[in-house]
């Protein structure tokens, strides 16, 4: 039967591999299993949100508009002006969106133009979010990765992407703070990238879905943020996305949105009216409520703040890691005296004696520039309750000491 011969150049999803790595493994029954390993907030979800969703089942007797409704879309800008102090028009540069994920996927396919000769490319970071390389591909283009650098904070080496490359490129995916790092780009790397937009005249996607999640007293740097303070207030070139799921605790939601470039945010509306991803009007009303309210998140990060105060001493005597800059992700190094600091012998074996999932780094990352910036390193999730994430440091850190 015919398909989208595209589909063959997709790789196997992180937990897939995952999965298919630890099949036969048989973890220790004297501990009940923790999974540090994906990404997947474990929070109560806000009562007002609840309340607000539960109560609009009467909105279900008609379509959704695709652009949603005005009143969404004024929270959004309400949010952005709260938190960043700019004033975009929430009927031009906003867009609801059912979840960053769909709309980081959809976005490649309405700003690449596969039909240009040599081929398009799409930049990301590396490590990076799987969902780039997904899009770019399905989308009819190539790939190239920018590194991250564990000396500079893990920032990209935006550096080792040629001119050649540069000149193909047609988008670039950002990811700031950042997954699996929790690193924050600073105004001076914004500043690198909107040159090079300039002169070859990419569009910047920049997922923030972690932004609201940070344990400095500075809220991390948002790219309108950014642009608005190096004089960019067209926001050319420039769409941000952001999500519910980890601000509010409602990744069942599915809601988040995209806001910036006016122009690139009527083609995507264009985009979406025919792909058909209208948000279903109940999510609406509830994420009306969610951008209104900032008490829960401030709640829901002192939270995570707490827990990683726990969680921190625990970890630091006994592995290479550090507090990031922002999100719920430890970013840790393999011991080199472990398994020769081989990320999935370590993982394999940390659930075989443990019965402790973390996700290995080198899954989260492809081969570029020489080398596999995530092989070595790991990635914790501390997206549960205190009391079970402490639970499985303290398991990591005997795991740890058992090869000294």
């Amino acid at each position: 039967m015919p398909f989208n011969p595209l589909l063959q150049k997709l790789h196997p999803y992180p937990f897939e591999r995952m999965s298919a790595l630890t099949k036969d493994i048989k973890p220790n029954p004297a501990y009940r299993h923790i999974s540090l390993g994906i990404g997947e907030p474990k929070h109560p979800a806000p009562k007002l949100v609840e309340d607000a969703l539960t109560g609009s089942l009467k909105t279900l007797a008609a379509y959704p508009a695709t652009a949603g409704l005005p009143a969404l879309r004024e929270a959004c800008a309400g949010w952005v002006q709260r938190r960043y102090g700019l004033a975009l028009d929430a009927a031009t540069q906003f867009l609801p969106v059912n979840g960053s994920r769909e709309a980081l996927f959809a976005l490649a396919q309405t700003v690449i133009d596969p039909s240009v000769t040599p081929t398009p490319v799409v930049v990301s970071p590396n490590p990076f979010y799987q969902i780039y390389e997904g899009a770019a591909l399905l989308a009819g283009a190539d790939t190239a990765f920018a590194n991250s650098d564990p000396k500079r904070n893990f920032a990209n080496d935006w550096g080792q992407i040629d001119a050649a490359t540069w000149a193909r490129t047609q988008l670039v995916y950002v990811c700031s703070p950042g997954n699996p790092t929790g690193a924050v780009m600073p105004l001076s790397e914004w500043k690198m990238l909107f040159e090079l937009s300039d002169r070859y005249g990419f569009v910047i996607a920049s997922d923030e879905c972690y932004s609201e999640i940070y344990f400095r007293e500075e809220a991390p740097l948002g790219g309108l943020e950014a642009a608005a303070q190096l004089g960019r207030t067209d926001y050319r070139n420039l769409i941000i996305l952001t999500s519910l799921s980890k601000r509010s605790n409602v990744p069942g939601m599915r809601s988040g949105f995209v806001a910036g470039d006016a122009a690139i945010i009527k083609k995507f509306l264009l985009y979406r009216t025919y792909h058909g991803s209208a948000m279903n009007p109940m999510v609406q009303m509830a994420s009306i409520a969610a951008w209104n309210d900032e008490a829960h998140v401030v709640a829901n990060r002192e939270q995570y703040r707490a827990k990683f105060a726990q969680v921190m001493p625990v970890l630091t005597p006994q592995l290479d890691v550090a507090l990031p800059d922002a999100s719920f992700y430890l970013w840790a190094a393999v011991p080199k005296h472990i398994h020769g600091g081989d990320d999935i012998a370590f993982a394999l074996d940390l659930l075989a004696q443990y019965n402790v999932t973390v996700l290995p780094g080198s899954l989260l990352a492809r081969q570029a520039h020489g080398v596999n910036p995530g092989a070595g390193r790991f990635r914790m999730a501390l997206v549960a309750e205190t009391a079970e994430c402490l639970e499985a440091a303290h398991r990591i850190a005997s795991f740890v000491q058992s090869f000294a």
